[in-house]
């Protein structure tokens, strides 16, 4: 493929900050509500990794694919998962994307291309080769997007997937979303080298550390290697760089993550920065922006009394989905 600049333009620019202040509302409501008490589910904050899942749902089609581990709604709405289905999944009611079985960590919605959210570490990657697999087969040129942390990206079988779809080169983005933290563990005590990109050297393909939490070189990064996929060039591996401002799991007190380094990233905070910048570049007006963001809060406050408004699944709701075909004892 010739090489080409992929630059985000005024237009996109604003498309990635309204997929970015969604999902910066959508977690602080999330947490908001389960200190409130009104709702309780388990819960993986992604404050602080907000531009590259709004890069991924900017530069993806629909029918792309993408799949997720469990700290992974904001790939998910970045991608499109409608918030009443979202919602009413996360608190186990019948009209969530699973009907309510699947909860926080096994989030699915075909439609959009969000194929599944698994719990086991570094899985997402050979999932994610199948479906990039199924479209090499199809004559298609969909692309398959997995995305992990830095600590799934030394799980094997995040290893065997990247060399399998160089091998095959199969339309597979490798996104690994380092925020220095795997559960409570610094990178630098878990990781040998200097970074996870470099790794990429050793399958043959392309491998890119960029600002995770830029979104002008997070789209130029993420769009080259969706390009790349489409012309049948084969796989990337993107080390995007970013934070994540609170613990592991909801509860945990973070006590492990320095004060002044998660200061500062809270200072350097993506989504207002990249909404200062719309203002200040003249690309929107602060009465714009704040008109999107009312919008925002309005939707979430439906998708919520939705999802409460909505039935619990039957007991006897757990006999079906398990087979293509129930079968009698």
């Amino acid at each position: 493929m010739a090489e080409k600049q992929f630059v985000a333009d005024s237009a996109v620019l604003r498309s990635i900050y309204e997929r970015a202040a969604l999902l910066k509302a959508n977690d602080e409501r999330a947490r908001k509500v389960i200190l409130s008490g009104q709702i309780a589910m388990v819960y993986y904050s992604y404050r602080g990794q907000e531009i590259i899942p709004s890069v991924m749902g900017e530069v993806l089609r629909d029918d792309d694919t993408i799949c997720t581990i469990y700290r992974g709604i904001h790939d998910m709405l970045g991608k499109g998962f409608p918030l009443n289905e979202l919602w009413a999944e996360l608190i186990g009611r019948t009209t969530g994307s699973c009907k309510g079985k699947g909860g926080p960590m096994h989030l699915t919605y075909p439609p959009k291309g969000i194929m599944v959210t698994t719990g086991i570490v570094g899985s997402s990657a050979p999932i994610a080769n199948g479906l990039a697999w199924a479209a090499q087969l199809d004559g298609s040129d969909r692309v398959s997007v997995c995305t992990f942390g830095d600590g799934a990206s030394n799980i094997g079988a995040v290893h065997e997937a990247m060399n399998l779809a160089a091998v095959w080169k199969l339309p597979t983005i490798f996104v690994c979303q380092n925020n220095l933290f795997a559960e409570h563990t610094t990178f630098e005590k878990m990781t040998a080298g200097k970074n996870i990109a470099n790794r990429a050297e050793g399958y043959g393909i392309p491998g890119v550390r960029v600002d995770g939490n830029d979104p002008e070189a997070m789209y130029s990064a993420f769009a080259e290697a969706v390009a790349r996929a489409r012309a049948g060039e084969g796989p990337t591996l993107l080390e995007c760089m970013t934070f994540r401002f609170f613990g592991h799991n909801f509860g945990d007190d973070d006590s492990y993550i320095p004060k002044e380094q998660k200061a500062a990233a809270m200072e350097a905070d993506p989504v207002p920065a990249l909404r200062a910048r719309l203002i200040a570049d003249r690309i929107a007006t602060e009465e714009e922006l704040a008109a999107v963001e009312a919008e925002i809060e309005t939707r979430i406050d439906g998708a919520i009394e939705h999802a409460l408004a909505s039935p619990w699944p039957e007991p006897d709701d757990l006999r079906f989905d398990v087979f293509a075909q129930e079968i009698a004892a």
